[in-house]
């Protein structure tokens, strides 16, 4: 039974969308983190040794001697709490931006809220004088999630969805809440965390700025990735077949894929506006299919 649970998480990971991987994954380091601190405490060793070389620390000698903290905090939690309450913000989130962007641009932002979050957080401990003597260890996907809060509030700022016991409140109103939360909240018990998550917000901000000037800001981590994953998998063969005939289409120039790729964000745009007015129940079966494969780009 136990290898057939494994089994359908395994299939259910490999089948599912980037949002679900990110939630996988996230729970399952929670999961072997709190399995490892259970393990050390049978030994009698203080699990927190372990959180020095997971968590973004706050002293820039510990930084950077241990850099890939940048990285591996954004993916640590170690609270049921913290871990409930953030994946569920990614899951309903993340479902939002996807209408707008592709699973990559989702990863690339993802990872980049998590690095502006770590580096304001860690230039902040050194820059103000509020902070001195204080030294910290941060961990938590918060910043992370924020970029893709603020950067899909941005992008649909009229978009509704229904808090229990408030109702239908816009993405804008419930963006702007957070920031004035978190920047109300720089100087309280978890300061740190909350300049994390404005750094997240910055960086979601001028996702969006970037990209309605047509530059994506999470293409190069992208390709950073693609190389990484593709430099891991066997080059398959490559066979060269000649045509049969030189009648062959001409290449697309640049102009006419610029045209093409202003068609189709028009299309987009004319769907989110529909949702917003009637909400999306009222899309046709093609405007739905056309919004999911826009959603896998």
């Amino acid at each position: 039974m136990a290898d057939s649970i494994i089994d359908k998480l395994k299939q259910q990971f490999r089948q599912g969308s980037v949002l679900l991987k990110l939630i996988y994954i996230n729970v399952a380091i929670f999961l072997l983190l709190r399995l490892t601190w259970v393990v050390l405490m049978l030994f009698n060793i203080d699990g927190y040794v372990i959180l020095p070389f997971i968590e973004m620390p706050s002293i820039p000698y510990e930084f950077i001697t241990h850099p890939w903290t940048l990285l591996t905090y954004m993916f640590v939690h170690y609270d049921v709490w913290h871990i409930l309450f953030n994946m569920l913000w990614l899951y309903w989130f993340g479902q939002i931006f996807l209408m707008s962007f592709s699973e990559k641009q989702m990863v690339g932002l993802y990872l980049l809220g998590g690095i502006a979050g770590g580096l304001l957080y860690l230039l902040s401990y050194n820059l103000f004088p509020y902070f001195d003597g204080k030294e910290g260890l941060m961990c938590g996907a918060s910043a992370s999630i924020i970029a893709i809060v603020v950067a899909t509030a941005f992008r649909m700022p009229d978009y509704k969805v229904n808090l229990l016991f408030l109702g239908a409140i816009s993405l804008k109103y419930i963006a702007l809440v957070t920031i004035v939360i978190d920047l109300l909240s720089v100087t309280s018990a978890n300061g740190g965390g909350h300049i994390a998550h404005l750094g997240g917000a910055l960086l979601g901000y001028w996702f969006i700025v970037r990209w309605e000037k047509g530059k994506d800001l999470t293409a190069p981590v992208n390709k950073l990735i693609d190389k990484i994953v593709t430099g891991f998998k066997p080059r398959p063969k490559i066979k060269v077949s000649r045509p049969s005939n030189r009648s062959s289409s001409r290449p697309e120039t640049d102009m006419e894929y610029r045209a093409c790729k202003k068609k189709e964000n028009d299309e987009i745009d004319s769907i989110l506006d529909k949702i917003k007015k009637s909400g999306y129940t009222s899309l046709s079966a093609e405007e739905k299919k056309r919004l999911f494969e826009a959603g896998k780009k």
